[in-house]
């Protein structure tokens, strides 16, 4: 028989910068998540490059509660987290280390890595029902990652996975004069992000005044601002979507600051695959029956309440609390219930979808003003004629 022929392993540098660049893609490809997530919270025109379908979209994966994790974005744990791999990484090139040491350690920190990735990926997949890119690129990172310190261990180490372990502790341990001034300043910072990091991303609608007019239309849609607008916007919009609740907030805002200027009036378009007939699939389950709860409301003369109030819980639980609601917005709790199974109220909504569609809205938000149909956004010319 032929014997197998040995492995010649490179050169201990090409492994140890491999592992460094793959380090080092993580933490930029984490801060450009981290921006991506800030700027999907906070600019009304923000889009990512990757926003492609509903399947391949990095801005629904941002939009999730999932993600936030103990209070701080996911993409800035990655930060967190490949920062600290890459500070052990030069007490496992120096020559004190014997090329080996340090390298198990490494080695669990990319497994728990890589483990991570499939959660994400999970979550993803089946509750979140889309991916990011972005994030596929940093599953990729980390398995390779787990690849290469393995291969190191591998080509490289003596002692067994367990026993190497240990031998790392005891060769940090002994050089715990530098670890010790590194890690105790990194710990320092990581506690201060969790204590003052700012959640950007709960945002709410002003306090919705009185002084503020408010009314219905003469064909029977809620309206609120100006009694002789210069400028009236008509919304289309869906409770479960994320660039509607930016976009209404952000124009409750403006009525706010210009309660002479503006008039915003707000009609139905649920994504709902139950209401909505341009949907043919699983989509938004839910924003219909929240359409009805608004459309009850306002026949109780509480609906700008019960809209706001639907808005803001966007991104913030995947289940509603009837009662909850009912209680917050002062309405009977049975009755609002009930709701659902008005006629009236059904045929309301469903009107505002066919009115949409034959506007040519596919899609939402979707804003009608002088006639003319804007999707996603409304141009900042338009606002800027009547601000200052």
């Amino acid at each position: 028989m032929k014997k197998a022929k040995q492995i010649i392993p490179l050169p201990f540098p090409f492994y140890f910068w491999t592992v460094a660049v793959l380090a080092l893609g993580g933490v930029l490809d984490s801060i450009y998540l981290s921006i991506s997530h800030y700027r999907v919270y906070s600019d009304i025109a923000y889009e990512s490059f990757c926003a492609i379908s509903r399947s391949i979209n990095c801005d629904t994966v941002s939009q999730s509660p999932y993600s936030i994790f103990i209070g701080v974005p996911v993409p800035v744990w990655g930060i967190i987290g490949y920062s600290f791999f890459m500070l052990l990484l030069p007490f496992a090139w120096s020559r004190e280390a014997q090329k080996q040491r340090l390298w198990s350690i490494l080695l669990f920190i990319s497994l728990a890595f890589s483990i991570y990735s499939v959660i994400l990926a999970y979550i993803s997949t089946f509750y979140i029902h889309s991916y990011c890119m972005m994030c596929i690129v940093s599953f990729g990172i980390n398995f390779l990652l787990l690849y290469y310190t393995w291969l190191v261990r591998k080509r490289f180490g003596k002692p067994g996975i367990i026993k190497g372990l240990m031998f790392d502790i005891g060769f940090l341990w002994e050089k715990k004069k530098k670890t010790a001034s590194v890690f105790l300043s990194f710990m320092c910072i990581v506690i201060c992000l969790l204590i003052y990091f700012p959640s950007y991303w709960n945002f709410a609608p002003p306090v919705l005044s009185k002084s503020i007019p408010s009314g219905i239309t003469d064909d029977g849609y809620p309206w609120i601002g100006a009694e002789n607008p210069e400028l009236e916007i008509t919304e289309f919009t869906d409770y479960l979507c994320f660039q509607c609740k930016k976009m209404h907030f952000f124009l409750r805002k403006l009525v706010e600051k210009n309660p002479d200027k503006i008039r915003l009036i707000h009609r139905h378009f649920p994504m709902d695959h139950k209401y909505n007939p341009i949907v043919k699939e699983k989509f938004h389950v839910g924003s219909g029956v929240m359409a009805l709860f608004a459309e009850y409301a306002q026949t109780q003369g509480k609906f700008w309440e019960m809209n706001d109030i639907l808005f803001a819980i966007v991104g913030s639980t995947n289940v509603l609390n009837i009662k909850k609601l009912a209680d917050r917005v002062g309405l009977d709790y049975r009755a609002l219930s009930y709701s659902t199974r008005n006629s009236i109220i059904r045929y309301k909504v469903k009107h505002d979808i066919a009115i949409g569609m034959r506007l040519g809205i596919d899609g939402t938000p979707g804003y009608v003003i002088d006639g003319k149909v804007y999707l996603g956004q409304i141009p900042p010319e338009i606002l800027s004629r009547v601000l200052d």
